[in-house]
């Protein structure tokens, strides 16, 4: 099947300032669609729009916090006219041995990578059903394949899995509900690891077995483009020499 451009649809993506979020955001753009880019980082998304063109409004939003959502959904509405797409990428990797060490790292990923996801979609959710949209949760194989040092990374992937399993359940024929769960991916996310042994250890394993973030962007695209009769709802995807 290949994909067919959209007639301007509006597609919302979170995390859309670096990695797939941005390859996502370029991917879409190329496909015809009209996008909001949210981040916490606004130069970079400011810098992604002048590079897209018109069409792409660049919104300042932390996803752990519901006000900057909430006015980001207004703007979506009043600019673009609702959203038709949600993508639900923004999350954050903080590797390491469990312990009470690192309980602060802890709480940022249950808030950005689980509760952001839910929060997005609930202030977007009736954009969505208007109509008749898209959710696309980005999970992890994390989410089906727990290692020691992922606790509770691989907990709040885990988490956005059956969060998604459920809204398919509950929004169908509404809105298409699917969960990508990408293998090790060349963004900057290992950047982010506090723990040293971790970091280098995640470093590393990167360097060897990594698919690119237009990778999963094309994944995205594809599922997006498919007829309303047809629903993807759940994709994983490793580069072909890893293992788990």
């Amino acid at each position: 099947m290949t994909p067919q451009a959209p007639t301007g649809r509006v597609a919302v993506i979170t995390g859309a300032s670096s990695g797939i979020g941005a390859a996502t955001a370029r991917a879409l753009s190329a496909a015809g669609y009209r996008l909001a880019l949210l981040a916490r980082r606004i130069d970079r998304l400011e810098a992604l729009a002048a590079e897209l063109g018109d069409g792409v409004v660049p919104l300042q939003a932390d996803v752990t916090r519901r006000p900057d959502v909430a006015a980001a959904a207004q703007r979506v509405k009043n600019e673009l006219g609702g959203a038709d797409v949600l993508v639900n990428n923004a999350g954050v990797m903080l590797l390491g041995d469990f312990g009470p060490d690192r309980d602060s790292d802890y709480p940022k990923m249950v808030n950005v990578n689980l509760l952001g996801a839910i929060t997005a979609t609930e202030v977007f959710l009736d954009q969505l059903r208007d109509g008749g949209g898209d959710l696309v949760n980005v999970s992890s194989v994390a989410g089906r394949t727990a290692r020691p040092g992922d606790a509770v990374y691989a907990a709040t992937k885990w988490g956005l899995i059956g969060f998604s399993e459920c809204l398919r359940q509950e929004l169908l024929p509404d809105v298409r509900v699917t969960v990508i769960e990408p293998g090790f991916v060349a963004t900057d996310l290992p950047t982010h690891i506090t723990d040293p042994k971790a970091r280098q250890a995640a470093e590393e394993l990167y360097s060897h077995v990594t698919l690119t973030p237009e990778d999963i962007a094309a994944v995205i695209e594809f599922t997006l483009a498919q007829p309303r009769r047809i629903a993807i709802n759940e994709v994983v995807v490793r580069s072909s020499n890893q293992q788990h």
